[in-house]
């Protein structure tokens, strides 16, 4: 983001140098450019390193951990006994498993190397606490859906009935089908938009108890919202023209001697 990555130049007998993260730049240098700056490892008496560049903010044990102050070094100036190799690949990267094992061993014969893994894997592995409380509230939220449209059908089909004999009277003088139509489905958007507005105001209200669960998105999105939204009305729009494109067929004769 800043600066520049680790070069050949940067080995053992060289000055030392850094690159830093997003949040130790904030951190130590809230109002300065980072780069070319200095700082003592360990104490006054610690080896100097200079800020050579800057970098994005990297989750080390999880997707949902606080993004932490972090540096690096280079492994020519500060080798660990185990390190990460990260390669990018054009196609499937298990298929160059073999060949970076090989190319390993001849650069590094007496370095084994173990535990090879996608970053898929890698981005599963730290989900997977996160992945059946997801599912479950997905098949949940399908559930409620299919019965809140079930439900809809029957309670709008009740009024129908219920209304028959005014239905019958109304287009024995002169109602159209499509009037017939429009008359129920006024009746039924009028509590599907009240039931949004609750809703709405229900899940702005529990998104904090949600939050824990939540990683990269926020709790209240607009867009979310929306799109809920629009899906439960066309729902609920659907549920409602089914029984209400049945009373449009009432045989306004058979309606007059209904009771």
């Amino acid at each position: 983001m800043k600066g520049r990555e680790f070069a050949h130049q940067d080995v053992l007998n060289a000055p030392g140098v850094i690159v830093v993260n997003e949040s130790m730049a904030r951190f130590g240098w809230p109002k300065e450019d980072p780069v070319g700056r200095a700082i003592r490892l360990g104490g006054p008496n610690g080896p100097r390193l200079t800020v050579v560049g800057v970098v994005g903010d990297v989750p080390i044990r999880g997707l949902d951990e606080p993004l932490r102050r972090q540096f690096f070094r280079p492994y020519t100036q500060a080798a660990w006994p185990v390190m990460n190799i990260v390669v990018r690949t054009a196609t499937a990267p298990i298929t160059f498993t073999a060949p970076i094992k090989k190319a390993l061993a001849e650069v590094l014969p007496d370095r084994p190397v173990s535990q090879v893994e996608t970053m898929e894997d890698i981005v599963r592995d730290s989900t997977g606490s996160r992945r059946f409380p997801m599912l479950l509230l997905t098949a949940f939220s399908l559930l409620a859906l299919v019965l809140a449209a079930v439900g809809i059908i029957g309670v709008v089909s009740y009024s129908v009935t219920q209304r028959t004999r005014e239905l019958g009277i109304r287009m024995a003088l002169g109602a159209r089908s499509g009037d017939v139509l429009s008359l129920v489905l006024r009746g039924s958007v009028k509590w599907v938009l009240l039931g949004l507005v609750v809703g709405i105001a229900g899940s702005i209200g529990f998104a904090r108890l949600l939050s824990s669960m939540l990683y990269g998105v926020r709790p209240i999105e607009p867009a979310v919202l929306g799109a809920v939204s629009a899906l439960l009305t066309g729902v609920a729009l659907i549920a409602s023209y089914i029984p209400a494109r049945h009373a449009t067929k009432v045989d306004p004769t058979i309606a007059l001697r209904y009771e």
